[in-house]
């Protein structure tokens, strides 16, 4: 019996699909049956493609109270998963753990993943009129895809969709990391921190379920240098809604968290009364590299500050932007750029979000610096807590409008707001963070402390 963290439960327990799988009209047994093994633990770390093709490949099987479900020393046929009913688990009479008591299977629970062998180890007995979803033995590889985003070989991912792959440990454990090649700062990006947790509460909810808002706090600076430990909270699933809060965890120390609401998506009341501001379309202005490239160039800069910047290394990031205003503008407090991923991202919704979640914090709380900024002066920002409301779905590796707003900064903390439209003015989500903006001490790598 491979347990594997199988009993793992949400918080609450949505409402029961129907129990007699007969009564599901053909229209809604795909939906109905993708539904269910988006609440098994075992699966919801899977992408949501993966979970689509299991919902095709399972068969149902029941038993009557006293059948035997598994044989000791008998092959299984598959991966079993317990859809209504409860089910005993028993050592092998000969079994050291004889004396152990009976383990109870219950709906979720599951059992044959994992097997080193073609025979079962223990005795599983229904304990009651069973039903089971069991997904055959050659479709083993659906369990095992190459990430938590895609479950094909690919040539190459996004170097986006590599940052927010995260390596599942346990059930609502896993483990990420700050890439080599991806741009670093003095400590994790806090982008990154955004993006990654909610990659691990997005791998808690069945694949139904879409994020419409999250609540984050930065609490200690991240080390790039260690991995980064993201453990799941369950606190809430219900038939439309389910809440998890993450914690994010360095040398054993709670380093940020957030919290974050999933809703399955529903037909209701519409309107927009935000407009998109009328800027230049991407494709009529520059992006970094080019900016970059007509500076090293351009002689009205002196040579030996040209010769510096050429020698100073550059990361290319991972997120594409174009701005829409010159340097003139820069001490307004305010700010529009587009931006897109680079690359191909697969095609999971859940991955869109978080990719624009990464990129959210992206000079995000310098705009509030900008009024006080003049020659000479050194500054530092840090952000504090980050909100961002997901309006409707996105398309992460096409172009994004970012317009963001600083109304006010005081007390040492700049506050603004954002707001992102796609290509069509659709405004796709809503945002604010507040930040700790200071002049910077006179030991440039002084780490500031709150």
């Amino acid at each position: 019996m491979n347990r594997e963290q199988g009993k793992a439960k949400p918080a609450q327990s949505p409402p029961n699909l129907g129990a007699n799988l007969a009564n599901l009209g053909p229209g809604c047994h795909w939906c109905a049956v993708t539904e269910f093994l988006g609440q098994v633990p075992l699966l919801q770390r899977l992408p949501g493609s993966s979970i689509r093709r299991i919902a095709e490949a399972v068969h149902v099987k029941r038993y009557e109270p006293g059948d035997y479900v598994a044989r000791e020393g008998e092959p299984v046929d598959g991966l079993y998963i317990i859809f209504d009913g409860q089910a005993e688990v028993s050592a092998p009479a000969n079994s050291e753990e004889t004396n152990r008591p009976d383990y109870l299977l219950n709906k979720y629970d599951y059992f044959g993943y994992g097997t080193n062998s073609s025979d079962y180890q223990v005795n599983v007995v229904a304990l009651s009129k069973l039903t089971c979803f069991i997904l055959p033995n050659q479709y083993g590889h659906l369990l095992q895809p190459k990430t938590i985003w895609n479950a094909e070989e690919t040539p190459e991912h996004s170097l986006l969709e590599q940052i927010l792959h995260l390596e599942p440990l346990e059930v609502d454990i896993f483990r990420g990391f700050t890439l080599p090649e991806a741009p670093t700062f003095r400590q994790v990006f806090g982008g990154q921190f955004i993006g990654q947790a909610l990659a691990a509460a997005s791998k808690t909810v069945d694949c139904l379920k879409m994020v419409h808002s999250l609540h984050a706090i930065f609490l200690v600076a991240g080390d790039n240098n260690m991995p980064i430990i993201y453990q799941v909270h369950r606190a809430r699933d219900g038939s439309s809604f389910a809440t998890r809060k993450v914690e994010a965890k360095q040398k054993g120390m709670v380093i940020f968290t957030l919290i974050a609401s999933f809703q399955k998506e529903e037909v209701g009341f519409e309107h927009q009364a935000a407009i998109m501001p009328n800027v230049p379309p991407p494709e009529q202005l520059l992006n970094l590299e080019e900016i970059r490239e007509r500076r090293l160039t351009d002689p009205r800069f002196p040579t030996q500050y040209r010769n510096l910047a050429a020698k100073k290394k550059f990361t290319p990031w991972p997120i594409e932007m174009r701005f829409c205003e010159d340097s003139a503008s820069q001490h307004k407090p305010s700010l529009n750029y587009w931006f897109r991923a680079r690359g191909k991202l697969s095609d999971d919704q859940a991955l869109h979000r978080c990719v624009v979640a990464y990129a959210s914090d992206l000079l995000y709380s310098g705009v509030s610096l900008n009024p006080h900024r003049e020659k000479g002066l050194k500054t530092y920002s840090l952000s504090l807590d980050h909100s961002m409301w997901f309006h409707k779905s996105v398309k992460a590796d096409d172009w994004l409008l970012y317009v963001i707003e600083s109304p006010s900064a005081h007390g040492g903390r700049g506050f603004v707001t954002g707001r992102m439209f796609n290509r069509q003015g659709e405004l796709i989500m809503s945002l604010t963070q507040e930040a700790l903006i200071r002049r910077e001490k006179t030991r440039a790598n002084r780490r500031p402390k709150l």
